[in-house]
């Protein structure tokens, strides 16, 4: 491929759209790229003491996978930042403010995101979150003392700050929770195997994996079509329950291209070769059933991925 996407994500990040449509565009920062691929690794968190809590200066631009606290001060105005934070599949994440000196009056705020936001574009999307998308956003400035702590609906949050005064200080900690039953979900790994269960709720569930990959679906169960027969069997879409296969550049998957639905319950392999920066996998429950699909995922090597070039999912993702 031309360009994996941890090097889009470099790109992405310096063309970030920041909090509620102001875009601005992050520059003058020293974080390199090396760095921030590093964060993927989940080998750091074992960097980390379970008895002590690491602590490591934040950067205007920043990747954060382990928990610990992060303090910012400010050597020149930074009108443009963004932290991100990612944790296990089964994880969610509380940021906490704390040593806050900041200017809010001057134009200075702090800004807590359930999800992340990279060029315009949303995870989870408007049509999975639970929330509506204002109150996704938690404003240090807006609430103050009433809400210094703030926690995810997903493994992964982000935090938008803007500070005009050198000297300008603020702490972050962030701590990680057991979700048991994680719904929304972005993958730090090219490879590995997840159960995605929805558990009679009406809602919808992805799980993003960032990286062009082959993927086994093992099993899913989705309760009501065994009640149809061949001849009676609706299309997908009708049934209120499937599963779709979706891939594509961004992390929004209302904008990626569906590759495939699912809404027949089987046991067996499913194989399918993705060649996108972004392969999803996204759960559609009506609710009224315990929705479940097991899959395993592997990266493609470049002979896999020139063997696909000419496929039309791999041609949708070089085009956008």
């Amino acid at each position: 491929m031309e360009r994996t996407f941890r090097e889009q994500l470099f790109v992405l990040l310096l063309s970030l759209s920041v909090l509620k449509g102001d875009c601005r565009y992050m520059e003058n920062n020293e974080i390199s790229k090396d760095e921030l691929y590093s964060f993927f690794n989940s080998e750091l968190k074992r960097e980390t003491p379970e008895e002590l809590m690491f602590r490591r200066p934040l950067r205007c631009l920043d990747m954060i996978a382990v928990e610990g606290r992060f303090a910012f001060t400010a050597e020149r105005p930074q009108l443009s930042c963004a932290a991100f934070f990612i944790a296990e599949p089964n994880e969610v994440i509380t940021v906490d403010y704390d040593g806050v000196d900041i200017d809010c009056s001057g134009g200075d705020f702090i800004t807590v995101f359930d999800g992340w936001v990279m060029k315009g574009e949303k995870f989870p999307s408007s049509q999975d979150h639970p929330l509506p998308l204002y109150e996704r956003y938690v404003d240090y400035c807006d609430s103050g003392s009433l809400r210094r702590s703030v926690r995810s609906s997903q493994n992964v949050a982000m935090v938008f700050f803007r500070v005009h005064n050198p000297g300008s200080t603020f702490t972050l900690t962030v701590t990680k929770h057991i979700n048991p039953f994680p719904c929304n979900v972005i993958s730090q790994s090219p490879e590995g195997a997840y159960t995605m269960v929805i558990p009679q709720q009406h809602r919808n569930c992805s799980f993003s994996i960032i990286y062009p990959v082959e993927i086994d679906i093992s099993e899913f169960s989705l309760g009501q079509i065994n009640h149809f027969t061949k001849r009676s069997r609706p299309a997908c879409a009708e049934t209120g329950d499937f599963v779709q296969l979706l891939g594509g550049n961004g992390i929004d998957t209302s904008k990626l291209l569906p590759i495939t639905d699912l809404c027949v319950s089987f046991t067996g392999p499913t194989h399918l070769k993705v060649g996108c920066d972004n392969t999803v996998v996204r759960v559609v429950s009506s609710g009224k059933f315990v929705s479940r699909v097991s899959f395993s995922y592997r990266l493609l090597d470049s002979q896999e991925l020139q063997t696909i070039k000419l496929n039309n999912v791999e041609d949708f993702c070089f085009n956008n």
